[in-house]
Parts: structure tokens; sequence; C-alpha cells
């Protein structure tokens, strides 16, 4: 029997998703309650790797087990050998040629950046913290060059090991709720440290070092080392996987959410 489930997790208590020897990744922590609660050893896959320090509202993963019990019963076993860090949200039999990373149609992501002149306490860790003005509006329009199906080498990591550097976003946006800037990424896919690299690089348009079109020329010269640092991982979150209606699975994404009075 192949179950799914979607987890949410505070990344900066891991040393990413991956399972490590140190047994510091989110994967060890998820593999030990499961095998716990199965009677058997258990390996989940993921939809997708995140980094130390990056958080999920809504990573997909799967496992095989022939332990049968009601799907609540997962939910809440799993959740009381888990740290109150990590929580699984849902529990869902699926076929068993459902895979958790290559059945994904797309994956959605969230960045939070506090600017303003102070750093903030209650959010730190979070969200990232930028100390200078920055300017949405050219944000916004600079993000609009990412769209599409592009060659991304000039915002992957070095010790990415994708085979192709060619992705595609169907959607970057950049919305401003009070002192908080939010990117919004979806795409089929994201290399290693991209969106950390992209909203580098929109926020280097939004100080004045350079006009939305930047973008456009990092875009064509696929150089990593033409483009602005790497950016904090605090403040980036996993929120959804996207798959075919036909595996029927319950909601796969769950988006951070800003409240502001009527009058804002």
């Amino acid at each position: 029997m192949r179950i799914a489930l979607a987890l949410e997790y505070d990344g900066n208590h891991f040393c990413g998703w991956q399972t490590q020897p140190e047994r510091c990744g989110v994967q060890n922590c998820l593999e030990l309650a499961l095998s716990s609660m199965a009677g058997h050893e258990i390996e989940v896959v993921a939809a997708g790797r995140t980094d130390t320090g990056v958080h999920a509202l809504c990573q997909v993963v799967h496992f095989d087990t022939q332990t049968d019990r009601p799907l609540s019963a997962w939910v809440r076993g799993i959740n009381a050998n888990l740290p109150i860090f990590v929580r699984v949200i849902w529990a869902h039999v699926v076929p068993d040629d459902f895979h958790a990373r290559f059945s994904a149609r797309r994956r959605d992501y969230q960045f939070i950046l506090y600017n303003a002149s102070v750093a903030p306490a209650v959010m730190a860790s979070k969200a990232s913290w930028f100390h200078l003005p920055l300017d949405v509006e050219k944000m916004a329009e600079a993000a609009k060059f990412l769209v599409g199906e592009h060659d991304f080498s000039a915002f992957r990591a070095s010790e990415c090991q994708a085979k192709s550097p060619i992705r595609t976003l169907h959607q970057v946006e950049v919305i401003k709720h009070g002192d908080c800037i939010v990117f919004n990424f979806s795409g089929n896919a994201f290399l290693h440290h991209q969106v950390r690299n992209m909203v580098g690089a929109l926020v280097y348009v939004g100080k004045g070092n350079f006009e939305p079109n930047y973008i456009q020329f990092l875009l064509q010269t696929r150089d990593r080392t033409k483009s602005p640092p790497t950016f904090s991982p605090d403040g980036l979150y996993l929120t959804g996987v996207g798959y075919e209606d036909s595996w029927g699975l319950p909601p796969t994404r769950r988006y951070i959410q800003f409240f502001t009075s009527k009058d804002n």
C-alpha cells in the first residue's frame, strides 16, 4: 500500500530535507516516526528537497507499507512521534504508480522579505530582512522577465546537480503587505538556490542598482558569476506541490496569509 502525506515544518530546526549521516534532516525525523508506528523500516520520497533554514507549509511525500491503519490514525500517530516543529497535515492512500516527485507538475514557493530600517524580532528567521527602501513596482516589472521557459544558469548554485538548467516559471509576483514584500514563485521545478538567487537579483533592482531589464540581461548571460549574491534562506517557504486532479489528493497548497484592516 502506498500512502501520501502532506507536511508542514520549521526549517530552522533541520539541516535541510534530505537525510544526513548526522540524522539532522527532516527526512530522518519523519522516517523514524513512521517506522516506529508501522513496525518496520520506512523510507519516504519527497516532492522536492529544501535547504537548511527553508520552511514548508505543504511538502508532499509518499511511502510504502503493509501496515493497515485508518488514515486519521496515521496522522495522529505520526504527529505523536514527531517534534512540535514538524506536523503531518493529512494522509491519503494513492495508487502504486503515484510518485511524490515525478508525478508533480508544479511547485510553489513564497519568500517573505521584511523591508524596514530595523530588523524584525518576532519574525526573525521566519522572514528575511533588508534595511534600505525598495521600489516594489520596479521589482514587479523586473519579475515579469522571469516568467516562461528559460535557461536559469545565472540563478543556479554552483553545486546544483540538475541535468538541465531549463525551467518554466508559470507565475512570479512581487506584492507589498505593510512592511513586508512577498515574492510568489510557481514553476514546473526549481534549481538549487534558484528562488533565493532570483530574490537577490530583484532586490538589486529594487534598491536602484539596476533597471528592470537587468533580469533579462542575466538570463541572456547564463552566467552565475554576473548575478548578485544568494539571498538568505530566512523567509523562504515551500507552499505547495501541484498534481493532476485524477490522483484525488486533498489540497496540496497552503499560502501565507496577511491580514490588513479595511482602511489599508
